[in-house]
């Protein structure tokens, strides 16, 4: 089971961090996804437990960072100099497999959170 949290409004140019608890932290890879209002759900970052890097995918390349959280079992995506066109709702998720950005891989998805970037 996954859970989002840590989603909310915020301006551009200004941060949040979005939390992903699940209830085992044993699969191979979770990542963060996103779906803006009529579009696909797109990648936006992985952390492997299989090789312990962590991917970024286009959307959050040089403003996103990835991270686990032993002490909080999360894994948490720090995003900062954000910008309208990142609102969206995020996604946490996690499979048996390798990091990826691709939807169909991945198994467990949680509900959701949604992150407006608005003045």
């Amino acid at each position: 089971r996954l859970v989002e949290s840590g989603g909310g409004l915020v301006q551009p140019g200004g941060s949040l961090r979005l939390s992903c608890a699940a209830s085992r932290l044993d699969y191979d890879a979770i990542g963060w996804f996103r779906q803006a209002p009529g579009k696909e759900r797109e990648g936006v970052s992985c952390l492997s437990h299989r090789d312990y890097n962590t991917y970024y995918f286009e959307p959050a390349k040089g403003r996103f960072t990835i991270s686990r959280d032993i002490t909080k079992n999360t894994v948490d995506l720090q995003m900062s100099s954000l910008k309208p066109e990142d609102t969206a709702i995020y996604y946490c998720a996690a499979w048996f497999g390798p990091c990826s950005n691709y939807v169909p891989d991945f198994a467990s998805w949680g509900q959701g959170t949604q992150v407006t970037v608005s003045s």
